[in-house]
C-alpha cells in the first residue's frame, strides 16, 4: 500500500536533496531526427544544473540545435523530472565556485577531461512517488518554484 502523498513543501525538500546529493542524472537532448539520452554527472549550483562533457558529443551538438532538455533524477518510484533551458560554454568558463563544487561532489576537475559544460536552468520541475502523488506533481512552473525551497528566501 502506498504511503500518503507528500506535501508540496516536502516534495520540494526531497527534490532539493536529489539535486544536492545525487551524483548522476539522465539527460535527454534531441536534434531534428531523434532523441538522445545519456547518464552524466552533475552539480547543482546557483539554481542550475551543470554537466561536463566533450564538445564533440551528441549531447552538446543537440543542445546547440535545441536548447530545451529534460533531466531525470531518482528512481522510478521517487522520480524528479526537470525540463530546462541549456546553455553551452567552454569548460574553461567554469567559475572557481563551480569547479570547487564539482570537485567536492564528483572528485575531479572537469576542465581536465571535458572541453564543454552545459548549464541547465530549470523551467518546470515535477516529482512524484506513486499514483497518489500525480496530482500536485508540478513544483516549478516557468522557472518559478510554486513554494519556497528550503534555505531560500521568498
Amino acid at each position: 500500500m502506498a504511503e500518503p502523498p507528500r506535501s508540496r513543501e516536502q516534495r520540494i525538500a526531497d527534490t532539493m536533496h536529489h539535486l544536492e546529493h545525487d551524483v548522476d542524472a539522465w539527460l535527454a537532448t534531441t536534434d531534428s531526427q531523434r532523441p538522445w539520452l545519456v547518464p552524466l554527472s552533475f552539480i547543482w549550483h546557483d539554481g542550475r544544473l551543470v554537466f561536463a562533457t566533450d564538445e564533440s558529443s551528441r549531447t552538446i551538438r543537440n543542445a546547440k540545435i535545441a536548447s530545451r532538455v529534460r533531466i531525470a533524477l531518482g528512481a522510478t518510484r521517487d522520480v524528479v523530472l526537470i525540463d530546462g533551458d541549456a546553455a553551452v560554454a567552454p569548460s574553461s568558463d567554469m567559475s572557481d565556485a563551480e569547479v570547487d563544487a564539482y570537485r567536492r561532489k564528483n572528485g575531479s576537475d572537469p576542465r581536465g577531461w571535458a572541453d564543454s559544460i552545459l548549464r541547465v536552468s530549470p523551467q518546470r520541475v515535477q516529482a512524484w512517488r506513486e499514483e497518489n502523488e500525480l496530482r500536485g506533481r508540478t513544483l516549478m512552473r516557468d522557472g518559478v518554484w510554486l513554494s519556497t525551497p528550503p534555505g531560500e528566501m521568498a
